[in-house]
């Protein structure tokens, strides 16, 4: 199935080239879960802070649909 994904801050150099928040389109197996497309796109798990589904925050065992906008983001420190 199809999936949208964006990748923020220090994740997005995962996808390649893609400017930091711009959607990807990724191929995931029907019935996968969000930990699964961690997995898949070689995220590495301590780097993987907050993630949203379609607006929505959520945890790594949601189970992904076809269509679904993920954006990811890392630990982020301010001062």
């Amino acid at each position: 199935m199809e999936i949208y994904v964006k990748l923020f801050a220090t994740l997005r150099t995962y996808l390649g080239n893609a400017p930091s928040g711009t959607p990807v389109t990724v191929h995931i197996p029907a019935g996968s879960t969000l930990g699964e497309l961690v997995e898949q796109l070689k995220l590495p798990p301590e780097e993987v802070k907050i993630c949203f589904v379609n607006g929505r925050i959520v945890e790594l065992d949601y189970l992904l649909t076809e269509g679904d906008e993920v954006g990811i983001f890392p630990p982020i420190g301010g001062g």
